[in-house]
């Protein structure tokens, strides 16, 4: 552990204030970690290519119901290092399971948003889940997109090639595009401002265009199908089912049958989006399952 991260904790504890600070989860890589609240931790996982701020609306609710709130950045997003390589599931979960040990968090629950979902369920399968009571997978990826021979429902290699191509061509523009489907806006749907339409697409803008691309590749191509049932916690999973970003009938709606102890609640009518545009509904089932 860093000195400046062991001495951020110690002060923590004393003035019982949160923190922002870096923790050096691998050599030459530091993640940016916000520290908020006290009582039972809850560590959020930010989806794909948002970084922690996408959380705004579920942090002050969680930390005003008694819970301790740990958002980060993954590598090769917002504030953290951008290192080249290391965008692999196995390595993110070892960057989680670096920030779950250097701050001492037990009876934590994982929150896995679209990409972040596959971060929860393969720290279980890889580490066994340790210092874990829960676990909340939010539009996840998980169990498995691509479409095979064995899992012919799934999204074409087509469409991936075709989005990475977009991306190194004009990535800004991709993310313009990619964000209307996100949040569900339509020429008859606005269920977002322009304005934040814009914030949330610069949010991405920040990340490394060489984790923006490898991240798509292993969210898109890696399977948990033999993993799911590794997640041995009570797990609340939940989607939309407008989703047309990680759509409902290929993930979740699988997830529900593989993973042993879950509750699986379907938000009509809503786009991918959900930590914005069922911000209250969703923190209501947050707090319910957290407490239950």
């Amino acid at each position: 552990m860093e000195m400046s991260q062991r001495n951020s904790s110690e002060s923590r504890k004393k003035n019982n204030t949160g923190l922002d600070m870096y923790i050096e989860t691998a050599p030459n890589v530091k993640l940016y970690v916000k520290d908020y609240g006290e009582g039972k931790p809850v560590i959020l996982i930010h989806g794909w290519p948002l970084s922690n701020e996408m959380w705004e609306y579920q942090i002050d609710t969680l930390v005003q119901n008694n819970f301790r709130v740990i958002a980060y950045d993954r590598r090769g997003f917002g504030k953290s290092s951008q290192p080249w390589d290391g965008y692999d599931y196995d390595t993110l979960a070892d960057d989680l399971k670096a920030i779950i040990d250097q701050l001492d968090l037990k009876e934590a629950t994982l929150v896995g948003f679209s990409m972040g979902g596959g971060e929860v369920v393969r720290y279980f399968s890889r580490h066994g889940g340790k210092g874990v009571s829960k676990a909340v997978l939010i539009a996840s990826i998980t169990p498995f997109q691509l479409q095979t021979d064995s899992n012919p429902n799934g999204i074409p290699q087509e469409k991936y090639d075709s989005m990475a191509a977009q991306i190194k061509e004009d990535r800004i523009s991709f993310l313009d595009n990619f964000g209307k489907t996100f949040f569900g806006v339509s020429f008859i749907s606005k269920p977002i401002s322009t304005p934040l339409l814009d914030y949330y697409r610069m949010l991405c803008s920040f990340a490394s265009p060489r984790a923006t691309l490898e991240c798509a590749k292993s969210f898109s191509a890696t399977d948990f199908r033999h993993e799911m049932t590794s997640v041995n916690v009570p797990t609340l999973i939940i989607h939309g089912d407008e989703d047309k970003t990680v759509p409902i009938e290929i993930t979740s709606e699988i997830a529900t049958k593989l993973i042993p102890d879950n509750k699986f609640i379907v938000y009509e009518g809503a786009p991918h989006g959900l930590f914005y545009i069922e911000k209250d509904k969703l923190n209501k089932d947050l707090i319910e399952f957290l407490n239950s």
